[in-house]
């Protein structure tokens, strides 16, 4: 079918409305399948030491071998996760159980204080600093022990999540650089991220301790970050919850808020509270509107609160994972609502996309544009893209699309 669509009117018939979610189920489930899952596994797999290599060029050649925690744990993650949700490939199953076997050797100090990097062969680079390389083991392992029953690897993901709780007041620990005193501000990517792995890990754990991490998290997406006043969510809060007028206290990421708004809505369903997916459509709604560039279309990366010049220089790109999760929030929002606007920013996103991300000529898609909407960076993979958003989307949306269509 022709990669974008125009029949999501409010007077489109039912019959043809189901045939559109079945052309577009289609389109999504091959490229999938086709296309993104064959590149990883075709080019990452490191065969000689194990794990993943993540920076891949264009067309799947290996640019640099050295491997980050995060992006090896994103990639087990992804194809535990479709052995689990879409079919039992032992191949899938295999690809996984290879990286984390070499994350469990290499990843952490023995202490699953886990890395930021480490070269080829597991040669610590950088110290475990960073918070989201904890996170994505948790998920990594969680999901594998889900896939394998390996209750060694359920272990790994309960003990890194205890780990993962301490560190919410302070995530970086020592390697914080702020000066003794400095102003100190919260921010919102740890609580939002704390609302899927609570989900991810859920048979891992007590019921009475999932509950309350998801009421924690809840709480602090919806009651503290999110700004009536605003209609937004925010990046930064002063430790007294208070807006900051500062760079980091005025930095809006509306990708952020809307990946944080399909968390909510999963939650809300996992609950039964209709409200919660209420306002998490509300929320994403509100954001898309926000970020989207009137001038050129796309979402921008960063914003400033007050309108002030953002100091990084990527602020007006254009970045796939932005696209990718507003792909997933707006039509969950449409399945669980029905609420007709989340199906034209759905359309509208979704020709975005496929307009300016998808390579026609290699698999797997851009990353990074310009705000004009070209491509800055033909790299498939890197430190900071890699095995993730853009299968985790397209399955997704897949399967969304599918359950619409029946």
């Amino acid at each position: 079918m022709d990669k974008s669509f125009f029949g999501v009117s409010e007077n489109c018939r039912t019959e043809n409305r189901k045939q559109l979610f079945r052309e577009l189920a289609d389109l999504y489930k091959k490229e999938l399948l086709e296309s993104v899952i064959p590149f990883w596994m075709k080019n990452s797999e490191d065969k000689e030491f194990g794990g993943y290599f993540t920076c891949l060029d264009r067309d799947g050649s290996v640019y640099d071998t050295d491997k980050f925690i995060w992006m090896q744990g994103r990639e087990v993650w992804m194809f535990s996760r479709f052995y689990n949700t879409i079919e039992k490939r032992q191949e899938w199953l295999d690809f996984a159980i290879q990286g984390a076997e070499f994350l469990k050797k290499y990843g952490h100090d023995g202490n699953l204080n886990w890395y930021f990097a480490i070269d080829r062969e597991g040669h610590p680079l950088v110290e475990p600093y960073n918070i989201f390389s904890y996170t994505f083991a948790v998920i990594a392992f969680g999901q594998l022990s889900i896939a394998t029953g390996n209750e060694e690897y359920a272990e790994i993901a309960r003990k890194t999540f205890e780990i993962v709780l301490s560190k919410v007041d302070n995530p970086k620990g020592k390697w914080n650089k702020a000066a003794p005193g400095a102003r100190s501000l919260k921010t919102f990517d740890l609580p939002m991220i704390l609302c899927n792995v609570a989900l991810e890990i859920e048979p891992l754990l007590e019921p009475e301790f999932l509950q309350k991490t998801i009421d924690t998290c809840l709480h602090e997406v919806l009651d503290v970050f999110y700004q009536p006043q605003l209609g937004l969510i925010v990046e930064a809060l002063g430790k007294d919850g208070q807006l900051v007028d500062c760079f980091d206290g005025r930095k809006m990421n509306p990708g952020h808020a809307i990946e944080s708004a399909w968390f909510i809505m999963d939650l809300g369903k996992r609950l039964g509270r209709q409200d919660l997916i209420e306002k998490a459509v509300k929320i994403a709604l509100n954001e898309a509107e926000y970020g989207w560039d009137k001038e050129y279309d796309g979402i921008f990366y960063f914003m400033d609160r007050l309108g002030h010049p953002r100091h990084e220089l990527e602020w007006d790109q254009k970045l796939w994972w932005v696209h990718f999760e507003t792909l997933i929030s707006m039509i969950k929002g449409y399945q669980l609502t029905g609420n007709e606007e989340c199906l034209e920013w759905f359309r509208r996103v979704h020709n975005y996309s496929w307009t300016h991300f998808h390579d026609t000529e290699y698999p797997e898609w851009f990353g990074y544009l310009n705000r004009q909407g070209e491509v800055i960076l033909p790299l498939k993979g890197g430190k900071w893209k890699g095995c993730f958003h853009v299968p985790r989307g397209l399955m997704n949306v897949w399967l969304m699309l599918e359950d619409l269509a029946k």
